[in-house]
C-alpha cells in the first residue's frame, strides 16, 4: 500500500495493452510531428510552446484518423444503410486527444516517440481544452452515446451547436462562494474539427405566415435569415475503421455590413448589427433541470433542428456523386433510411420543422407527412421533475417561428379528437393531455409534443420509465402503451475505464484479455479472481496508485494535504438540491461535532470531496458551495482534528477532473430524493472501476 507509485510517463509506456512501437512507426510520427510543427504551426524547437507541441502531435493524431473518416463516409453513401441522427443541445466531449489515440490503437508509438523527442506525453495532454458543450449527465450521455455509435460500426451523425463558450469556468473566491468566469474554449482554436462552408444552410426567424384561398397551402414571409455553419469533428470506433461525424452548428450573419450605416458613419452600429445575429452560437445555457423561457434559448433550439434537418434530407435526396443509390424523388422510404433520436424535449421542434418541410416545400398530404414524422423520430425523457419540463409561451412561439405553432395547433387539434373518441365526455383528460396548456400564460407542452409524434418514448432507467407511466405521462401511457420503452443509459468502457484507469485496465487485461473493452459483460470472468489473494492485492495497490496521484493533484491545484490512507467520499455532479450535497454538509458537521467531542474515538480517517457546478441563477446550490467551503475552511485548519477529517471542493469541476477523481475514489455518494435521478451516469462511471472490489 505504501509503495511508490511509477510515474504516469512510466507507468503508460509500461501498458501491456499497447504493443511495442517498431521502429518505422516510431519514425513516421517523428516525421508527422516535426512537419506539422514547422508547416502548420511555423515554429521550430527554438520558439514553440507546449501548446504548439499539442497542436503538432493533434495533428499528428488526425492524419492517423482521417482516412477511415472519408472511407466510413464513403461506405455509407456507397451502401445506403439507415443512418442514426442524435440531436441534442449539449454534448459533454472533454478531451479528445487520449480517447482518440486509444481507439486508433496508436497510444504506445506516440508515448514513446514523445519520449524519444524529450516531451512530457502527461504535459501535452494538459494542454487541451476540455470541450465543455454540455451541463452534466444529458451532455456526456450524448458522448458516450457516440463513442458506442462508432464502436460498434454504427452509419451515426451527432447533431449539435458549436458553442463559442461553453459550460462556465468555475471559481471559488475567498468567501467559498461561486464565480462565474467565460469557458473561452476555442480561444486557441479546435485541431479536430473542419469547418464546412460549403454546406452552409439558412435559417428563418420571425415573419408571417401567408395562405391561399383553400386554407391548405402555407408560405412564410417577410422571414429573418440567418445561416448556420457546419464544423465537423471525427467520432473514432475503438480497433475498427468506423469514424463517424459529430456536426456542430454556428451561426453567421447572412449579410456584410450594411453600407446605410457606413454611409451615416456609424461604422459601430453595423458591426454590432452583424454580430447581434451570431449570438445564437455564442454560449451554451447552463441552467439544468429548471426551464427558462428564454427567448434566446428557444431561437438556439429551432437554429440546430432546422439546419440540421435541412441537411437530413439534403443526404436522403441526393446521395454524393459516385453512389449506386439513384436520386431519390419520394419519401416512402424515409422511415426506412433515417432514424432520428431526440435528446430531451430540447430537439422537440423537429417534429413541426419537419412536418412544415414536408408540407409547404415537397407538398405531401397532412397525412402522409404525419405518418412519416412518427415513424422517423424517437424521443428519450431525461426527467421527471415538474420544473424541468419545457412549456414554451404560445406568444413567443407565435412572434419567432408563426408557422411551427399553426402545425402545433394542428397536431394537437387531430390529437384531441382521437382523445375524445376513446374516452367521450373526459374533459379534464382532454385538458392533462393537450399539448397546449391553457391558463394566464398559454404555453406549449414540449414533452407532449415529443410523445405524440415519436413511435416510441423512453425513459434513461427501468425506475424511471416505470415512473413516467404512472406518474407524469400516465395518460399518455393508457393511449400508447406500445410506445413507452426503457433504455438504460451506460457509460463508455474505453473513456470511464480504459483511458482514465490505465493501472487497472492493465491488471484486468492480464487476467481476462481484452475482450471487455468492447463488452462489458465479459468483466464477469473476474468474479473468480475473488478470493484470490494476489489479485486482490494488485486491485489495492492500483487504488492506492490513484489516490496518491489525486493527492498530489489536491495539493497542488487547492493547497490541501489529504491523508492518502483516509476513505476518498467523492459527491461529484451538478449542485442541485434534489441531489442533496446540503445533506452531505450536514453529515460532515455531525462527524466534526463527533471528533471535537472525542477526539480519541474510533474513527475511520474521511476525506470528503465535493465538486460541480450551480447554475448562475440558482441562488440555494450557490449558498451550498459556500456552507461547505466554509465548513472546510473550520475543520482543515483545525490541529484537533488533523487528517482525520478533511475537506476538499473540487473546483472547477468538469470531465478531464472526472478522470483522476473517478479512478481514486473509495466511495461514491449517491443520495438524491428518491426517484429524482433518472439514471445515474455518474455513479455507473465509478461503478464500472470496480470499486466493489476494494471492500471484499
Amino acid at each position: 500500500m505504501g509503495e511508490k507509485p511509477l510515474s504516469d510517463l512510466d507507468r503508460k509506456r509500461q501498458i501491456s495493452l499497447r504493443k511495442l512501437p517498431v521502429v518505422e512507426d516510431l519514425n513516421s510520427i517523428k516525421e508527422s510531428f516535426n512537419r506539422h510543427l514547422h508547416y502548420s504551426l511555423v515554429k521550430d524547437r527554438n520558439v514553440a510552446t507546449k501548446r504548439d507541441y499539442f497542436n503538432s502531435l493533434a495533428h499528428t493524431v488526425k492524419d492517423h484518423l482521417v482516412g477511415k473518416w472519408i472511407r466510413s463516409q464513403q461506405s455509407y453513401y456507397e451502401k445506403d444503410p439507415k443512418r442514426v441522427y442524435y440531436l441534442s443541445l449539449e454534448y459533454y466531449m472533454g478531451r479528445a486527444l487520449t480517447n482518440t489515440m486509444i481507439n486508433l490503437g496508436i497510444q504506445g508509438e506516440c508515448d514513446e516517440a514523445m519520449y524519444q523527442l524529450g516531451l512530457d506525453m502527461e504535459e501535452l495532454e494538459g494542454v487541451e481544452e476540455d470541450a465543455g458543450l454540455g451541463n452534466g449527465g444529458l451532455g456526456r450521455l450524448a458522448a458516450c452515446f457516440l463513442d458506442s455509435l462508432a464502436t460498434l460500426g454504427y452509419p451515426a451523425y451527432g447533431y449539435g451547436i458549436r458553442y463559442e463558450y461553453g459550460i462556465f469556468k468555475q471559481s471559488i473566491d475567498g468567501n467559498g462562494s461561486q464565480v462565474e468566469l467565460p469557458d473561452d474554449w476555442l480561444k486557441f482554436g479546435n485541431p479536430w474539427e473542419k469547418a464546412r462552408p460549403e454546406y452552409m444552410i439558412p435559417v428563418e426567424f420571425y415573419g408571417r405566415v401567408e395562405s391561399d384561398a383553400s386554407g391548405k397551402n402555407h408560405r412564410w414571409v417577410d422571414t429573418s435569415l440567418i445561416f448556420a455553419t457546419p464544423y465537423d469533428q471525427p467520432i473514432p470506433g475503438y480497433g475498427n475503421n468506423t469514424c463517424n461525424t459529430m456536426r456542430l452548428w454556428a451561426a453567421k450573419s447572412p449579410k456584410g455590413f450594411d453600407l446605410s450605416y457606413f454611409n451615416d458613419g456609424d461604422y459601430i452600429k453595423a458591426v454590432l448589427d452583424r454580430n447581434l445575429a451570431e449570438n445564437i452560437s455564442r454560449v451554451l445555457y447552463p441552467n439544468d433541470n429548471f426551464f427558462e423561457g428564454k427567448e434566446l434559448r428557444l431561437k438556439q433550439q429551432y437554429f440546430m433542428v432546422s439546419a440540421t434537418l435541412t441537411d437530413i434530407v439534403r443526404r436522403y435526396k441526393a446521395p454524393k456523386f459516385g453512389s449506386k443509390v439513384p436520386v431519390r424523388m419520394t419519401f416512402d422510404d424515409f422511415p426506412d433510411k433515417v432514424a432520428i433520436q431526440l435528446n430531451d424535449t430540447h430537439p422537440s421542434l423537429a417534429i413541426p420543422e419537419l412536418m412544415r418541410v414536408f408540407l409547404d416545400k415537397e407538398k405531401l398530404s397532412w397525412d402522409k407527412a404525419w405518418d412519416i414524422c412518427v415513424k422517423t423520430f424517437s424521443y428519450t425523457n431525461h426527467t421527471v421533475l415538474p420544473e424541468a419540463l419545457e412549456r414554451w409561451p404560445v406568444n413567443m412561439l407565435e412572434y419567432i417561428l408563426p408557422r411551427h405553432l399553426q402545425i402545433i395547433y394542428e397536431i394537437n387539434s387531430i390529437f384531441l379528437k382521437k382523445v375524445e373518441k376513446l374516452w367521450p365526455g373526459d374533459l379534464d383528460r382532454m385538458r392533462r393531455m393537450s399539448l397546449v396548456e391553457e391558463g394566464p400564460e398559454k404555453r406549449i407542452n414540449m414533452s407532449h409534443l415529443c410523445i405524440v409524434g415519436s413511435h416510441t418514448t423512453n425513459g434513461v432507467a427501468a425506475l424511471h420509465s416505470e415512473l413516467l407511466k404512472t406518474t407524469v405521462f400516465k395518460d399518455f401511457y393508457e393511449m400508447f402503451p406500445e410506445k413507452f420503452q426503457n433504455k438504460t443509459n451506460g457509460v463508455t468502457p474505453r473513456r470511464w475505464l480504459l483511458l482514465c484507469n490505465p493501472g487497472l485496465s492493465d491488471l484486468i487485461c492480464e487476467k481476462i484479455g481484452d475482450d471487455w473493452i468492447t463488452d462489458l459483460s465479459k468483466l464477469k470472468k473476474l468474479e473468480r479472481y475473488v478470493k484470490d489473494r494476489n489479485f486482490r492485492h494488485s486491485f489495492m495497490r492500483k487504488k492506492q496508485e490513484n489516490k496518491i496521484r489525486l493527492a498530489a493533484f489536491i495539493k497542488e491545484e487547492f493547497g490541501v494535504d489529504v491523508n492518502v490512507n483516509s476513505i476518498f467520499d467523492v459527491q461529484v455532479k451538478r449542485i442541485h438540491e434534489y441531489k442533496r450535497q446540503l445533506m452531505n454538509c450536514l453529515h460532515v458537521i455531525v462527524m466534526y461535532n463527533r471528533l471535537k467531542a472525542d477526539p480519541n474515538m474510533d474513527f475511520v480517517p474521511r476525506t470528503i470531496m465535493i465538486g460541480g457546478k450551480a447554475a448562475p441563477g440558482y441562488y440555494m446550490a450557490k449558498l451550498i458551495i459556500k456552507l461547505f467551503n466554509n465548513i472546510a475552511k473550520v475543520i482543515n485548519n483545525d490541529p484537533i482534528i488533523g487528517d482525520k477529517l478533511k475537506l476538499v471542493f473540487l473546483e472547477n469541476y468538469r470531465v478531464s477532473l472526472a478522470e483522476k477523481v473517478i479512478p481514486a475514489a473509495d466511495l461514491s455518494e449517491q443520495i438524491s430524493l428518491a426517484g429524482t435521478e433518472a439514471s445515474g451516469t455518474g455513479n455507473m462511471k465509478f461503478m464500472v472501476l470496480l470499486d466493489k472490489y476494494a471492500t471484499i
